[in-house]
């Protein structure tokens, strides 16, 4: 009886944490409105996570989701927003630190067991490598007017 507690619990978990990841087929299910008006090159771009210079604000959230960071740029032109869309790195393709009392193991230095009790503050918030995938700068009508992407 205990065995099947426990996978209910793990099915529960994982049903979870699969309705918490946006991807752009999720993200058009939930609005489909904004999906309909795009003709059907730009419906093509959504569906496979891409955008195009001229899509609107709308748009790029459903082909790519919520920017991880905006930011503001002002010229003599006027005022535009960038959205950034970055990505995170491990060394060795591990995490190297998870939080305050993060523990682990690692490779490389001598490998083994680090952190101890008290986790790693020397690594506290600071990720190995941290990539921007996409730079989108909109115009002053909301519109895409450049894409700037690591190749």
């Amino acid at each position: 009886m205990k065995t099947s507690h426990a996978l209910y619990l793990v099915a529960i978990v994982g049903a979870a944490l699969l309705a918490g990841c946006s991807t752009p087929t999720s993200r058009i299910r939930e609005h489909p409105d904004v999906f309909a008006r795009l003709t059907p090159d730009q419906q093509a771009l959504v569906t496979n996570g891409q955008i195009a210079v001229g899509f609107d604000m709308q748009t790029v959230k459903l082909a790519l989701g919520d920017p991880d960071a905006i930011t503001l740029q002002t010229t003599a032109m006027g005022q535009t927003q960038i959205w950034h869309y970055v990505t995170y790195e491990t060394y060795d393709g591990y995490v190297i630190y998870g939080g305050y009392y993060g523990r682990g193991w690692r490779r490389g230095y001598g490998g083994g067991y680090w952190g101890g009790p008290w986790g790693d503050p020397y690594f506290a918030g600071y990720p190995a490598r941290v990539h921007e995938r996409f730079r989108v700068t909109f115009d002053r009508t909301g519109r895409v007017q450049s894409i700037q992407q690591e190749v």
